[in-house]
């Protein structure tokens, strides 16, 4: 082996060591904080954190209105809803518009 290219490996050995060295394994900061967001974000969407303790009704609706939501949010993924093609709307022959020849302003100028 030459001895030039003996130097570039233990260099590059050191070098490797050298950064493991300095390289840390454990992220406290990060660790203490982990998951704060996604805590924060469920407790700013829950209405009330005791409802699953108690047998309370739920005030705002009543059975019937509650029934029929529910009744619709079911039928919704039978049926889905009847889709327009955007691309047609507000083009046709109406008699007016753009390229026909004619005015569809009546008055004066």
């Amino acid at each position: 082996m030459h001895t030039s290219t003996l130097k570039y490996i233990l260099s590059a050995l050191i070098a490797s060591a050298t950064m493991v060295g300095c390289a840390t394994s454990k992220t406290p900061v990060l660790d203490q904080h982990f998951g704060e967001a996604v805590n924060a974000a469920k407790a700013q969407q829950t209405l009330n954190p005791d409802a699953s303790t108690t047998n309370d009704a739920v005030f705002g609706v009543d059975g019937a209105a509650a029934d029929a939501a529910i009744d619709r949010y079911h039928k919704s993924f039978t049926q889905p809803p009847a889709t327009t093609n955007v691309f047609n709307i507000g083009v046709g022959n109406t008699g007016g518009g753009a390229g026909s020849g004619s005015t569809s302003n009546s008055g004066t100028r």
